[in-house]
């Protein structure tokens, strides 16, 4: 069984996640905002065998550039984003100097396509392209765990005011991507708390 680790990092207290296979010897980092050191105490001892990015928004991939030069890993990414990493004007980090410095890095070495199957320590990882939030916004499926990016929160959805961005696309995204997934399907966001697509399906105020 997967177990997984929730890390609050960096300004916007964006999730990031390390899953880790069942015998524990083998490990992937989703949505890395900072290189923090607890992160990266979790991974000791573990082959890190890619990081995986729900977008390119500054606040997910902080520390894109010296987790993958530590451990030796591929990047993957969905390729409306391909020039994100690169770009600290699209990727919005020179957009806010208060809060980050610009960040830029050598683009990704995967990309990523709606419905993908993606064999990762030692298990099925499936593609979800969301679009709404940014244009290459993804989730990631394994088993009955959700890694949502910034689509779907508890009791809310990602922002749409941001380049890129569209309010009617997040919403038709989450009704036929993430909504038609089963109840007791957890959902783990790009910001706050886990949901359930039960919970979100009866309850948010932004998308029945």
């Amino acid at each position: 069984m997967l177990t997984f680790q929730r890390f609050a990092l960096g300004a916007l207290q964006t999730n990031a996640y390390v899953v880790v296979n069942e015998d524990r010897t083998r490990a992937l980092i989703i949505d890395p905002g900072t290189a923090d050191g607890a992160l990266m105490r979790k991974l000791d001892g573990l082959k890190v065998e890619a990081i995986l990015l729900t977008h390119a928004h500054f606040d997910h991939i902080g520390g894109v550039d010296q987790l993958r030069k530590k451990y030796g890993c591929p990047v993957y990414l969905h390729p409306a984003e391909r020039d994100w990493l690169t770009d600290a004007g699209k990727n919005g980090s020179a957009r806010w100097a208060d809060v980050t410095p610009p960040i830029a890095t050598e683009p990704a070495e995967h990309e990523l396509a709606d419905g993908q199957k993606l064999e990762l320590i030692g298990t099925t990882f499936e593609v979800r392209h969301t679009p709404g939030h940014s244009p290459g916004s993804v989730g990631f499926l394994v088993g009955d765990l959700l890694f949502a990016g910034d689509a779907l929160f508890r009791r809310s959805v990602g922002r749409t005011d941001l380049p890129g961005g569209n309010q009617e696309q997040l919403s038709r995204s989450i009704r036929e991507k993430l909504y038609t997934l089963p109840d007791d399907t957890l959902v783990l966001p790009g910001h706050g708390p886990e949901t359930t697509i039960g919970e979100e399906r009866r309850e948010n105020p932004y998308v029945r």
